[in-house]
């Protein structure tokens, strides 16, 4: 019983902790968005107000905004409306900037998660092979394309791509989420286009939509690969050069058995993080590729907000895409620890 007992307590204890470590950070990510929206120098009065407006009209939306009060006064302001789901009110598409994140993050979703699919389904095994044939032709090639996939500019690669696979060969379909004649005909459940074609039973707004995303998705699982290969490669090198590995082979055991079950089988555990660090990375990341390929997205949304110095769309689309890397990190977390009795 006691043993039991004991057992609830630091479960409950490390939950607890868990929240607080997560909550902490996120106060601080608001702390930092905060305070670097405010010293940035554009003026989120004037692009509410216009550079026509007369004083009287400049300070009433000023106190309006509560922009009259105290830095941390302020702040204690804005982590409650955080808290409450409120973002302010976007200047570009005048509407709240929660509804409008709700609409444009499920497409950057599902872009980054087949990207990291992509990734992963083919960078964990070049990374293998290319540890397995180390100092062959096999292991440099693997690496030049890592190194392309670290050193090639995204906006460049994605240009390319709608150049030579859309334009030239007409293999996929060309920007945007959907053909103009396909927008509308599916009732956005969950946002992210293929799961709501599949619910709706439309196969063919389905397979649009899907010669849309593959495109810019493998371009992002270009660059997830690049990272992902090269520490897989990495983290093969080291298992195997371990004892163990070398008694395997000896003793007979089949090379591939040696690779995929004594070498491969450890090395799962790191590269969970290395997976959650690379997917939140293609979340955060996609502004180029969104921007290329007018993909409806948290990237092309933040950057005209940017553009328009709509100053509360800027900090919310921050805030979310923070908030998610948190997540996804502190995730990654408790794979580790469930994985790994050791990391406990």
């Amino acid at each position: 019983m006691a043993t039991g007992t004991t057992r609830i307590w630091r479960g409950a204890g490390a939950i607890g902790g868990f929240v607080v470590i997560t909550l902490l950070t996120f106060i601080g990510l608001m702390a930092i968005t905060f305070f670097i929206g405010r010293v940035i120098p554009i003026d989120p009065v004037l692009a509410v107000v216009g550079d026509r407006a007369t004083q009287e009209q400049y300070d009433a939306a000023r106190a309006a905004m509560g922009l009259d009060q105290s830095l941390p006064v302020q702040f204690l302001h804005y982590i409650g409306d955080v808290f409450r789901g409120d973002l302010g009110r976007s200047v570009s598409t005048n509407r709240p900037v929660a509804e409008d994140l709700a609409v444009v993050f499920p497409a950057t979703l599902e872009m980054a998660t087949l990207g990291i699919i992509i990734g992963v389904a083919i960078g964990v095994p070049l990374g293998v092979w290319a540890a397995a044939r180390q100092g062959t032709w096999i292991d440099q090639v693997i690496r030049v394309v890592a190194l392309l996939g670290y050193s090639v500019p995204a906006f460049w690669l994605g240009l390319v791509g709608l150049a030579v696979f859309y334009a030239g060969l007409g293999w996929v379909a060309g920007p945007g989420r959907v053909d103009i004649f396909y927008e509308g005909l599916v009732e956005p459940r969950t946002g992210l286009m293929l799961v709501d074609a599949a619910l709706a039973g439309d196969w063919e707004v389905f397979f649009n939509a899907l010669d849309h995303l593959l495109l810019p998705a493998a371009i992002l699982g270009f660059f997830s690969l690049a990272y992902i290969a090269r520490m897989t490669r990495s983290f093969m090198l080291d298992q195997l050069g371990q004892e163990y590995v070398t008694t395997a082979r000896v003793k007979g055991v089949p090379e591939w058995r040696v690779i995929w079950t004594h070498a491969f089988r450890p090395i799962r555990v790191p590269l969970i993080t290395v997976i959650g660090l690379s997917y939140a990375a293609l979340l955060e990341g996609s502004v180029m590729i969104e921007t290329v390929f007018s993909w409806p997205g948290i990237g092309n949304y933040l950057t005209v907000a940017l553009l328009n110095a709509d100053m509360n769309a800027v900090l919310g689309a921050t805030l979310v895409i923070g908030a998610v890397f948190i997540l996804i990190n502190r995730f990654s977390d408790v794979l580790y620890r469930i994985l790994d009795p050791r990391s406990r």
